[in-house]
């Protein structure tokens, strides 16, 4: 879990997937056996995005994460204003439905 951005008003963190490797099935071993085990076949990693106005945050995996990535790679080309930033990140804030607890 990596923070990338934090301000007032928007805080992402990058959440990096903990899987393990998979190891080779033992021969004889099926496909359902090795899945039984507990061994995640795809490892995701996705990004959080907290607006902290609303005390609402938004996970972000699959292609939703893929479009933030492509927004972040953008910006390591392009430095962005905090202003740009926090404009991409209220257009993300608008998905959030999620409150934001302390565990």
């Amino acid at each position: 879990m990596h923070t990338l951005y934090d301000s007032e008003t928007f805080s992402v963190t990058h959440m990096l997937a903990n899987a393990e490797a998979i190891p080779q099935r033992p021969s004889g071993a099926s496909k359902s056996e090795h899945h039984a085990r507990g061994i995640p076949l795809l490892a995701r990693h996705g990004f959080e995005i907290v607006d902290k106005r609303s005390g609402k945050e938004v996970y972000l995996d699959g292609s939703w994460a893929e479009l933030f990535q492509q927004h972040i790679q953008a910006w390591q080309v392009n430095t962005p204003t905090q202003e740009e930033v926090e404009d991409t990140l209220e257009q993300y804030a608008g998905l959030a439905q999620n409150p934001v607890s302390v565990h």
